[in-house]
Formats: structure tokens, sequence, C-alpha cells
């Protein structure tokens, strides 16, 4: 099983960097090639909405109600308070946290690119909102500021490029996740619900890391994102909650529900390498199924 899993996600995961990455138009191309793979993208998809639809079934669409049970993912949602994390801020070793950081920052799409894909089209509050944060994303028009190279600055301290890791399917399988969810409009009410659950999540996460990589003597500046993550993300996920899941539900109740769907399905997906990860650097056996 473990076996066909790794062989989809490497398949999906290079389906998706054709799709972020400019070519060359005058390039070979051939569109009947991604057929199979698009079809098993959808499989995939399904599948995991099939495997959150019960405990999804179960958000409220009232507005009120559904961002109040939105925000309790932060406590019981898949993949929180995860043990692996207390262990990265206490007792990682540097070569253990590079490992770590070389499977999180492997895959190719950023958050930025993730909310850009996600806000075609939609209602206007909401579409305002993912402007804004893709905005800090791209650091409010400062190339100091932008999330993504503050991530170059850690891994170039930490040298994480010399491991040259390979992804575990996991890894690769958040990527696929999310970038299937952003890319194709059908997923579109999804791919919110996941990334309302991204900035919901992030700030503990950050904050673990941030404590283990200072613990390692990492300089500040290469800490920078954690730390900001640590934060922002807070910031974030209530204008999120306000701007984006609250009148989105308020003008289409069914939509509860699709984006709780989203949200359990990134936060599955996260739980997943969690899991890999404490086999991998602690020798752990895997307690969830795939």
């Amino acid at each position: 099983m473990s076996t066909s899993l790794d062989s989809l996600h490497r398949s999906l995961y290079e389906l998706n960097v054709r799709r972020l990455r400019p070519a060359d138009p005058s390039a070979p191309f051939d569109p009947e090639a991604d057929v199979p793979v698009l079809h098993a993208e959808e499989r995939y998809l399904r599948a995991e909405r099939d495997a959150v639809r019960e405990r999804a079934a179960g958000a409220p669409r009232e507005p009120k109600a559904f961002v109040a049970w939105f925000a309790a993912l932060r406590v019981d949602g898949p993949g929180q308070h995860d043990p692996l994390f207390d262990w990265l801020a206490e007792e990682a070793t540097r070569d253990e946290m590079r490992w770590f950081l070389g499977q999180e920052l492997a895959t190719e799409a950023g958050f930025d690119d993730l909310v850009a894909l996600t806000q075609r089209r939609l209602p206007t509050r909401a579409k305002l909102e993912l402007a804004n944060n893709y905005w800090d994303e791209m650091g409010r028009g400062r190339e100091r500021g932008m999330h993504g190279p503050m991530l170059d600055a850690l891994t170039e301290e930490l040298e994480v490029a010399g491991l040259d890791i390979e992804p575990t399917w996991e890894a690769l399988s958040v990527c696929n996740t999310l970038m299937g969810l952003a890319y194709n409009r059908r997923w579109a009410f999804h791919s919110v619900g996941a990334l309302g659950a991204v900035e919901l999540t992030a700030p503990d996460r950050c904050a673990k890391v941030k404590e283990g990589l200072t613990r390692l003597g990492v300089s500040k500046i290469a800490c920078r994102y954690y730390s900001l993550h640590e934060h922002i993300d807070e910031k974030h996920y209530a204008q999120w909650a306000d701007e984006v899941l609250e009148p989105l539900v308020a003008e289409a109740p069914e939509r509860a529900r699709w984006m709780a769907e989203g949200a359990l399905m990134r936060l599955r997906a996260g739980a997943r390498t969690f899991d890999r990860y404490r086999a991998e650097l602690r020798g752990e056996t895997s307690r969830r199924a795939a």
C-alpha cells in the first residue's frame, strides 16, 4: 500500500510542479499525458473527502456557530498538539531538525500561490481578505518582508539543501492536497477551509519549532519565518474567520460542510506527516491509518 501511495504522490507532485512553474511555450507539450494523473488526483481528493465526511457533517450551518466549530479544530483537530513538536522544541539534535525542515520545505506549493489560486472569482468580501493575506505573504511589496525568502535564510544557515533529502509521500501529500483543492474550482470552498485551517493551527507548531531552533543556536534572522508566523497567523485567522468563513456561510449555508471538509482534509494530511516524522526520527510505530 505504501508503495502505491508513494508512486501516486510523486506523480501528483510532478503534475503540480508543472502547474506552478512558468515554462517555455515552444517546449513539447502533450495534454493527453496528464489525463491519467488528473483522474488519479480526483480519486485521491474524493477518498480524502470521504474519510472526513462524517465529522464534517456535524459542522453547523449558522455562520457564528460554524466559526466556533472551526476554531475548535485548533484543540481537537487531526494532528493537533502532536508530541513531535514538544520533542523538536526540547530534544531534537541539529541534524534531526535539519531533516524535519527538509521534509517541510521540500515541496513546491507556497502559501502565497495557494491563496492566489483560491481567490479566483470568490465573493468580493472573501476575495478582498485573501488579497490582504496574499499581500502580507508578499511582504507588503518589500522583498525583505516576503515570507518565502525568509525560509531561504533558515535553510542556508542549517545547510538543509546539502542533505539531499527525499521527501516522504506523506509530506508530498500535504502539497498535493492543498494544490488539488486550490487549482480545481469545483474544490474552491474546500480550499478556503484548508487554508483557514493552516492559519488557525500554524501558531502552535511554529512556536515549538522556533523554540527548538533557538535551543540549537540558530540565529534570530534565520528563525524569523517561524517567529513571525507564531504571531501573525493569529491575526490572519481572526480576519479569515470574520471576513471569509462567516460571510461565505451567511451567503450560502451549504458551504459550511465544504469548508469543514477542506479543513479536515488538510489537517488529516498534516497528521500523517507528523506520524511519519516520528517514525523516522524516533522509531515510533505509526498510529494512524493512511
